[in-house]
């Protein structure tokens, strides 16, 4: 009998301790790392992995995913394993699909994480058999996963269950001390079935899709802070976590996340992770608040929030409006409130609607994440060919017209068929490798799984990865290896309370072995891969040459753009990850 199932000779070997590499081999058996030294025998080994002049790191951890559908109908999740992402974190934002019924969970999705409404819903009707979490993570188990998979459980998802959906998104309802008892336990049953804690939303632009109540806001928007302190009380008992945002419209209640945090004489700190860190081009100051806040009030207050940080420029893609930002202002919801193309281009066309998007978009103050600069814009795609390549302001320049104007006269003559292009936040590269250093910014945000024509970056890690890399060679260093492995890996994955994120002798054997040669430019290259699960097209950013390998509990799953035949249906690598 072979020593090791697999070996992984010869690269240099990150732990995710924060550790430097050191150049050993990596021996597999049974899912785990049995061996770590220089030179073991080839001969023992039923696989070898040649690794030399590649990377050897633990699977990278993903902890801002919106996988809840995706997973049931496509359990390989391959966009985040051809990555090198060995472990997600699904259930963000105050959605899960635990407990409400399918057309609830559709409702919560579609609109703020821009996945089609009919495939969320028809993933729920065919799958959905289970009670609770115990249940729901039965499932799970029972799926060929391709990655490890982490939940929390969702807020919305609780309220819709306990009060329904109507009730719940309404600002003249509130949970009776029945209900809210009823919402304790679930959180509790969720905790109890390993469940990595509760997810909450405070974001006033994150609506509801369907027919029934579109345009409402996500139900747990509507809670008060007496709600969330019942709720947050049964999460820090357990010593789980809270992932929650801010109320960008309400600032001065950021101080109610680290008072809830914060611990007292008669009560632990709750970890708290928060949305999000930009270094946002509509106001730059930002940043450097979230850093001050978290500095100054974590030591005062005993509190433990962090923010998470993306990793890299925010690009946004939209066909036409078809994008949250313009959730931020009631013109631009009022069009997005209408889902048939044709209904919206008469609203669009209307003088008097044109008139209040125009003054609504010249306003610089109140929540403003989108800079709103159409000059700041990239026609990518429009069946007049003669736009594309241009931002609207040129267009508007040629055609003697506002900027505004030439927007909603394209997505008004081509409805869907304008796709276009701009960066809000995280485009100053010195400003944005101080930040991934900071230590109360977690790296996270990524929205893998979510926003499927918008954006999502998959890929985030690999692209730190790049920058360190250039840095070190050009002799401009802002961070070592070691620290970014260390970030994207073994310190997500303590914070979490997950057994990932190291590559130790003893742990579960999750790596991805890098290529520091295919960490080119392509990584940062648009495609457009066919989700036949879902039936449309998403965008991502992904080259083959980067991961040699990612193994998947000891399992070789994927290399160089090809994955393990019978990937996601006969192939089961990955496990439900319960949180500890």
């Amino acid at each position: 009998m072979a020593t090791f199932d697999l070996l992984v000779r010869g690269g240099l070997v990150f732990d995710g301790t924060g550790a430097p590499g050191r150049t050993v081999d990596v021996g597999i058996r049974g899912g785990n790392v049995v061996a770590m030294a220089p030179d073991l025998p080839t001969a023992d080994a039923d696989r070898v992995i040649d690794a030399d002049g590649k990377w050897v790191i633990p699977g990278m951890v993903d902890v801002h995913t919106h996988y809840d559908a995706e997973v049931l109908v496509s359990p390989g999740l391959g966009e985040s394993v051809r990555h090198g992402v060995t472990s997600v974190i699904y259930g963000n934002c105050s959605m899960s699909a635990v407990y409400a019924d399918p057309e609830d969970v559709a409702d919560l999705f579609a609109r703020v994480e821009a996945l089609p409404w009919d495939a969320v819903h028809s993933a729920l009707k065919e799958h959905k058999d289970w009670d609770g979490p115990r249940g729901y993570r039965k499932v799970i188990e029972s799926l060929p996963l391709g990655a490890n998979v982490a939940t929390l459980i969702g807020h919305s998802d609780i309220r819709a269950a306990v009060m329904g959906l109507a009730r719940a998104t309404d600002y003249d309802e509130r949970p009776t001390a029945g209900e809210l008892a009823r919402m304790r336990a679930m959180v509790t049953d969720a905790l109890d079935a390993g469940f990595v804690g509760l997810s909450t939303d405070r974001l006033r632009f994150s609506k509801l899709e369907g027919t029934r109540f579109a345009g409402r806001q996500l139900p747990s928007t509507y809670a008060t802070w007496r709600e969330y302190g019942a709720l947050y009380d049964v999460v820090r008992r357990r010593g789980a976590v809270v992932q929650s945002n801010l109320d960008v419209e309400k600032r001065p209640e950021t101080i109610m996340h680290f008072l809830l945090s914060g611990a007292r004489p008669w009560r632990r700190s709750l970890k708290t992770t928060l949305l999000a860190a930009f270094d946002l081009k509509s106001n730059r100051s930002v940043i450097k608040l979230l850093k001050a806040a978290t500095g100054g009030l974590n030591p005062l207050l005993r509190s433990q929030v962090n923010f998470q940080l993306l990793a890299v420029p925010f690009h946004l893609y939209s066909d036409g409006m078809d994008l949250v930002i313009f959730e931020e202002f009631a013109s631009g919801t009022a069009a997005l409130d209408i889902r048939d193309q044709l209904q919206r281009v008469d609203l669009i066309k209307d003088e008097g609607y044109r008139r209040k998007f125009r003054k609504e978009m010249a306003q610089k103050y109140g929540v403003v994440a989108w800079n709103r600069d159409m000059y700041d814009t990239e026609i990518v795609g429009c069946p007049d060919e003669s736009v594309v390549g241009k931002s609207f302001g040129q267009v508007a320049d040629a055609r003697g017209v506002q900027p505004v104007d030439a927007f909603l006269d394209l997505v008004s003559e081509y409805p869907g068929k304008v796709r276009w292009h701009t960066t809000i936040a995280n485009d100053r590269t010195d400003v944005l490798n101080e930040a991934v250093k900071y230590r109360h910014f977690q790296l996270g945000n990524n929205d893998s799984g979510a926003h499927l024509r918008n954006m999502s970056f998959y890929n985030a890690g690999l692209r730190l990865l790049k920058r360190v890399k250039e840095a070190g060679e050009a002799g401009t260093p802002f961070m070592s290896l070691e620290a970014a492995v260390h970030r994207l890996t073994g310190e997500l994955g303590e914070w979490y309370g997950l057994d990932a994120g190291r590559l130790r002798i003893g742990d579960t054997a999750d790596i991805a072995v890098i290529d520091p040669a295919g960490l080119d430019d392509s990584l940062d290259e648009y495609h457009e891969q066919y989700m036949e699960e879902f039936g449309v097209s998403r965008q991502v950013c992904r080259n083959d040459n980067a991961i040699a390998s990612t193994i998947v509990g000891g399992q070789q799953v994927y290399s160089y753009g090809t994955f393990v035949e019978g990937f996601g249906s006969t192939v089961k690598a990955g496990r439900f990850l319960a949180a500890s």
